[in-house]
């Protein structure tokens, strides 16, 4: 399948973009992509995940998970405590979890808008609507594993608001939304994947 010339630009950003994000985090923040996604998750729209959940959202495989968790725990930034059913086990973030979660945040933050500064207001407007659009149409459901809103700002996309593109689309479709090679919507108050 041959590329055209937009899907091969926004492949390109996209490469560009997550290295550098990835970049800041590990100088600023000091934490690996996986620890990175996990303070920001549990910062934003996890507040007390079991390991399984966490492991959903992170894409990681169990032993992968409990390894973060350890190295998390170990680091002072999360502690373990009992789970909702008593079978399993949550994880909940420290003082210093949140202000490393914060430091994650903040280096993402500014790679991004550094990317956005050579786009007027105007532009920046046109290019909102058009990934709004993108990102609906990259949504998965129920079961997915490493979620797109795993690093998002909930503030920034205005999901408290009812301005996340993403979530308006999950909540408006009554029958399941499934793109091709994804699942159903999520329910109301989970974060879309």
């Amino acid at each position: 399948m041959a590329l055209d010339r937009v899907a091969n630009l926004l492949g390109t950003l996209s490469l560009v973009i997550t290295d550098s994000t990835m970049d800041a985090i590990g100088e600023h923040a000091e934490r690996s992509p996986s620890d990175a996604a996990a303070l920001s998750a549990m910062l934003n729209f996890l507040p007390r995940p079991s390991v399984d959940r966490l492991r959903q959202v992170l894409g990681l495989t169990p032993s992968g998970t409990v390894r973060l968790v350890d190295r998390l725990e170990a680091a002072g930034l999360v502690r373990r405590g009992a789970g909702a059913d008593g079978r399993s086990t949550s994880v909940v973030l420290t003082a210093a979890g949140r202000r490393a979660a914060c430091r994650v945040g903040e280096a993402r933050a500014a790679v991004l808008e550094a990317s956005l500064q050579v786009l007027s207001d105007s532009e920046r407007g046109q290019l909102d609507a058009l990934l709004a659009k993108v990102l609906v149409g990259r949504m998965r459901g129920p079961g997915a594993v490493r979620w797109m809103c795993r690093l998002c700002d909930m503030q920034a996309c205005g999901r408290d608001d009812g301005r996340c593109p993403v979530a308006q689309a999950a909540r408006g479709h009554q029958a399941p939304f499934a793109p091709p090679g994804s699942g159903s919507a999520p329910a109301a108050g989970e974060p879309s994947h």
